[in-house]
């Protein structure tokens, strides 16, 4: 029994080893974070040479050409998300457990801010043709926007669930706002391309 074992590991090893080789893709290097919690997206300013790891209740800076934690952004309660807009000098964290997106300073990486969100903001992106932040909400399944310039007063958008998954006559009045906001929310990136 052991030996079917052994030999079935084995198998499935050289198998991985094989698959690797295959890809082009292999280890070139590691770099120890340490700290507890755990671990969701990764951002990187390729201009700064900066990777931005989201790690529990705090972010870990990385300088890449030193490989090593160079700083960190305390108090983002269940971050997930990191956005960059160099040309603000502004980063941009979504805090899942505080519905928070917090504001924080490129070159210090102090906190300069916060903005509500909805229930659980997950992933965050800034769009630098608009010059805004979307944050999208897990489980009120909506999103926000910054007005121009990011970091700005943040709107609320609704990200509805498909109509097939509704029943035809679950219709309420934060239903149908919703749907006017995210047709006007619509029309105007679309006016803005």
């Amino acid at each position: 029994m052991r030996r079917s074992l052994y030999t079935g590991l084995g198998a499935l090893a050289a198998a991985a080893a094989l698959s690797a080789a295959a890809t082009g893709y292999h280890v070139v290097g590691e770099i120890q974070i340490g700290g507890e919690g755990g671990w969701d997206y990764l951002t990187v300013d390729s201009a700064a040479r900066r990777l931005y790891v989201s790690h529990g209740t705090h972010v870990a800076v990385v300088d890449l050409d030193s490989n090593k934690v160079v700083g960190d952004i305390p108090d983002t309660p269940g971050v997930h998300g990191i956005a960059i807009a160099p040309e603000l000098n502004k980063g941009f964290i979504s805090n899942g457990r505080g519905n928070t997106v917090t504001i924080f300073d490129l070159k210090t990486l102090k906190s300069t801010g916060t903005a509500a969100t909805g229930e659980n903001p997950d992933s965050i992106r800034y769009d630098s043709t608009s010059g805004r932040v979307f944050a999208f909400n897990g489980r009120s399944k909506s999103g926000r926007r910054s007005t121009r310039r990011a970091g700005a007063s943040p709107r609320r958008f609704s990200c509805p669930a498909s109509r097939s998954s509704r029943s035809p006559t679950a219709r309420d009045t934060s239903t149908s706002t919703s749907r006017t906001q995210t047709k006007s929310s619509r029309s105007t990136l679309r006016r803005r391309r």
